[in-house]
């Protein structure tokens, strides 16, 4: 079983600056692809950026230019660095990992919420 665990939401002026990270622990994975998804309440859960094994990323057309993921693989942890942030990126943000195997896990969830 693998774990995931979040860090870094918070409240933060439109405009500035937030680092998520998730790490993950539990039983040794091996990991296709890690990410984050965000949702606020009466919608759904929307991608916002991954990053692969091979460290090939991708990114929702709504924070492209703002946003960056990375990764530790020795670590198995990974980053979003949210730069520029709007009043409209609040929302719930969730880390998500797949393994190879194309099982999926998801972090409990942190808040960011971006004041106007």
């Amino acid at each position: 079983q693998v774990q995931l665990v979040e860090s870094g939401g918070g409240l933060v002026q439109a405009g500035g600056s937030l680092r998520l990270s998730c790490a993950a622990s539990g039983s040794t994975v091996s990991i296709r692809t890690t990410g984050w998804y965000r949702q606020v309440p009466g919608k759904q859960r929307e991608l916002v950026a991954t990053i692969n094994n091979a460290g090939s990323t991708n990114y929702a057309d709504s924070v492209k230019g703002r946003f960056t993921i990375s990764r530790d693989a020795a670590k198995k942890t990974v980053h979003l660095q949210m730069n520029s942030l709007k009043p409209e990126d609040t929302a719930v943000y969730y880390c998500h990992l797949q393994t190879l195997w194309y099982s999926d896990y998801w972090g409990q969830g942190t808040q960011v919420t971006v004041s106007s």
